[in-house]
């Protein structure tokens, strides 16, 4: 499982020229899974999030989770971050997790961090055109990534 964690003022999705799903300031998060990711990779990437502290404290240091700042979570699925990218000009997609089990994780995924952590979710619309529109606060992105072989 891999989660690209932009720090947002804002983002939005949107479907058909139409918002299908915004929030304010927050997180804003590319969500892709890969063949061998199973449930079992959720729990400790919900907690990572969560639990991630890149907003600033009074003394300017990156020290606040989004529970501390009343943050939300826009959470958008992106297969394409599994691309290879090792052979030719043409990205391959091989490595990335069938759509449906894909999107019964990245449901799960989405579930967990409202159950478990009490946040704001707002979600993309799955095998959709999207168009998101963000504002990336610092620039501040995040790469965070787990397999099931991770200790």
């Amino acid at each position: 499982m891999k989660v690209i964690v932009q720090r947002v003022k804002e983002a939005s999705c949107r479907v058909d020229g139409n918002v299908y799903s915004e929030i304010g300031k927050g997180f804003c998060l590319f969500v892709s899974f890969k063949e061998g990711d199973d449930a079992s990779v959720i729990p400790w990437m919900a907690k990572k999030v969560a639990n991630l502290r890149i907003f600033e404290d009074d003394e300017g240091k990156m020290n606040r989770s989004l529970k501390d700042v009343g943050g939300s979570v826009l959470s958008i699925s992106q297969f394409t971050l599994e691309a290879s990218t090792k052979k030719g000009n043409r990205p391959s997609f091989t490595s990335a997790l069938s759509p449906d089990e894909a999107n019964m994780l990245y449901e799960t995924f989405n579930k967990t961090l409202k159950e478990s952590y009490s946040l704001n979710v707002q979600t993309g619309a799955f095998k959709q055109h999207m168009d998101i529109a963000l504002i990336n606060d610092g620039p501040v992105t995040i790469p965070i990534e787990r397999t099931i072989t991770d200790d």
